[in-house]
């Protein structure tokens, strides 16, 4: 043996002897040992007090190297020290700087394989019949009795006191068959398990909107008014409903609600919370002034002043008075053909927006129109001297100094009647019946409002106008048009402009007409991203029944929610049923390949047009479709998606 190799030998079983070049779980030389409580912070701890301290140690998003069942999703990793068996000790990881197991515990002086990670899933029902969830995995091919696991769990609860009644175990493929052969033990020993099929049930949190509010939390009969200064428990949610502070509802909602994205243009806070009326830190507030924080990690309630309500409040308003851009140049009704992206400031964002969607080549198929344009409107209320009467109503006290919204409903209501009995020129009314013959006799023509501050980036103002449904039997044009045109003036929308220091008397009203669709199978929502579970990669769908609309559901229904991946390869996740039929889906395997192809084109063509980057993730298409009786795929709308300010 040549002097060289001896040495290296010696070298070689010195270091394998030795603590401080062993190499467990990965490479180089193990630190000396440092004990869990003298961690330094940026390192980690023996002690999770509270969820505050769970957060710091934290980490969310996609650096989660080959942990991508990890991704996106909040979580703290883990070390269970056994050198002392009898006295085991938990190194919980400062994960926001340090992701792998095997580089700490070199950092630290420890070698185990008793290693995972506690992640929180705010979304999902505890033990404790609550919102928030805390699983915890160890490494994905390690298998572990129920017993290792029960002492695991009760160990890492005594470091962790917010785990009690708040955890599961999660196993994961290399202990997946030993859990199903001791299933009766972990049920026997009241023990939790979630598995990923679990993943979209038992729901009891989703955050519709993520902001924070501040107002008097109350409990709310569908029937009654809520105020701009109240957070509302609702166990149902009204279709439409005024400006407030912030929302409670005790059943789930769908995000693509009118309801919802009022909320997200309002930026106040919106969840489903299970029972949220019995939850404890709930129910003692009632009744009283709260601060109400919703984000994607949960919810936050406490007591608040009334000087916190009145600042805030206050800071949501623009400091400024905000002008619509209203053209007054184009002054005849276009085919959808002669309507460009741009002219959106002629005849507004829902009719140019729809007449792009036809220029898309795409499986589905868009429906052909006309627009009014804003000048037709303008027009309108001069020639009656509407505008003057705004402007006498506006003055008076209850809209200003003494503000009294009954008084102020009475009067609006007055104004549209007086809209809707208005004269029209002989021009705009030869204008409209030329039109009207472009349609064939039977067919009921869908007015749609379209106008100069709704479907923008950033303001979405959806539920705020009406649209209306011409029957042939109505006669002239002229009675529906007039109806979408008094729609400018009822309370919802004076209540949103007046927030938001909007001008009034420079907001225009454009129509957009087409065929109306009836006896549909189904409408629905999609957005080219999933705005609610947060998933990346996925197509967001809402589909309901017949006519049953997705953004205004029936107070009883709920809709068929799928994940639709943006890929073929990727298939689709049915996340919940139609209530309306449990057994089989709205939409085909053939609809899902079209809306899947047609999403892809309309948010491509967009983020063109609204100067976005494709792969901005702040950035997405909302779009409304039907399937109509003949089972044909159709677009009908297409808006930015809004999102909200807390991420």
């Amino acid at each position: 043996m040549t002097i060289v190799f001896r040495l290296a030998f010696i070298i070689i079983l010195l270091t394998s002897c030795d603590p401080l070049f062993a190499q467990p779980g990965g490479r180089g030389p193990i630190g000396r040992r440092i004990e869990p409580e003298d961690l330094k912070a940026d390192v980690g701890t023996n002690v999770i007090p509270d969820r505050e301290a769970f957060e710091r140690l934290s980490y969310k998003g996609f650096d989660v190297g080959r942990d991508g069942y990890l991704a996106n999703l909040q979580f703290v990793k883990f070390c269970i020290d056994k050198a002392n068996p009898a006295v085991p000790k938990i190194y919980f990881m400062n994960t926001a700087n340090h992701r792998a197991h095997p580089p700490f515990m070199r950092m630290v002086g420890i070698s185990t394989r008793e290693r995972g990670a506690i992640t929180y899933l705010p979304r999902l029902t505890n033990p404790s019949d609550e919102p928030g969830l805390y699983i915890v995995d160890f490494e994905p091919r390690d298998s572990y009795s129920f017993e290792e696991i029960d002492g695991f769990l009760k160990l890492l609860t005594k470091q962790m006191p917010i785990l009690k009644g708040r955890i599961a175990f999660h196993p994961l493929e290399g202990n997946i068959a030993r859990y199903e052969r001791e299933k009766e033990k972990y049920t026997a020993g009241g023990v939790a398990v979630h598995l990923n099929s679990d993943l979209f049930k038992n729901i009891s949190f989703l955050p519709l909107n993520s902001a924070e509010g501040y107002g008097l939390l109350r409990l709310m009969d569908r029937d009654a008014r809520p105020t701009s200064r109240d957070v509302v428990i609702y166990k149902t949610l009204p279709n439409q409903m005024p400006r407030v502070a912030g929302v409670m509802t005790e059943v789930r909602q769908t995000p693509l609600s009118h309801v919802n994205l009022r909320a997200i243009q309002d930026k106040i806070p919106n969840a489903f919370i299970r029972n949220a009326s019995q939850v404890d830190n709930i129910k003692s507030l009632i009744g009283k002034l709260v601060h109400f924080k919703v984000t994607p990690q949960g919810y936050r309630l406490r007591s608040a002043t009334k000087l916190e309500v009145d600042k805030h409040l206050e800071n949501l308003r623009p400091a400024k008075s905000q002008t619509p851009v209203r053209n007054l140049n184009t002054k005849e009704i276009r085919p959808l053909s002669e309507i460009a992206f741009a002219q959106a400031d002629s005849f507004g964002v829902k009719t140019a927006n729809l007449a792009t969607l036809r220029s898309i080549k795409m499986p589905a198929s868009v429906p052909d129109g006309y627009g009014v344009p804003f000048y037709f409107y303008d027009e309108f209320m001069k020639h009656n001297a509407f505008y003057e009467l705004v402007d006498q109503m506006l003055a008076k006290r209850e809209f200003n100094d003494k503000p009294d919204r009954t008084v102020q409903m009475d009067r609006l209501q007055q104004l549209r009647l007086r809209l809707e009995n208005g004269k029209m020129p002989d021009w705009m009314l030869h204008s409209l019946a030329d039109v009207q013959k472009q349609f064939p006799k039977e067919t009921s023509i869908r007015c749609r409002s379209s106008t100069n501050n709704e479907d923008l980036p950033g303001f979405s103002g959806a539920g705020l106008y009406d649209s209306y449904t011409h029957d042939p039997t109505e006669g002239h044009l002229a009675k529906s048009i007039k109806q979408v045109y008094a729609s400018l003036w009822n309370f919802r929308a004076l209540e949103e402009r007046e927030f938001y220091r909007i001008d009034h008397k420079t907001t225009a009203m454009g129509v957009l007409l087409h065929p109306n669709f009836s006896e549909e199978k189904a409408n629905g929502v999609a957005v080219t991203a999933d705005v609610l579970y947060e998933t990346y990669g996925n197509y967001y769908l809402n589909t309901q029944i017949g006519e049953d609309l997705v953004t205004n559901p029936d107070q009883t229904s709920s809709p068929e929610e799928i994940l639709l991946g943006w890929w073929k390869r990727d298939g689709h996740e049915i996340v919940r049923r139609s209530s309306a039929i449990n057994d089989k889906l709205l939409l085909s395997e053939s609809h899902l390949g079209d809306l899947r192809d047609s999403l892809a084109e309309v948010h491509v063509r967009f983020a063109n047009l609204y100067n976005k980057s494709k792969d901005d993730e702040l950035f997405a298409m909302e779009l409304e479709f039907k399937i109509t009786a003949d089972g044909e795929l159709v677009i009908k709308q297409a808006r930015p998606w809004v999102f909200s300010n807390v991420r």
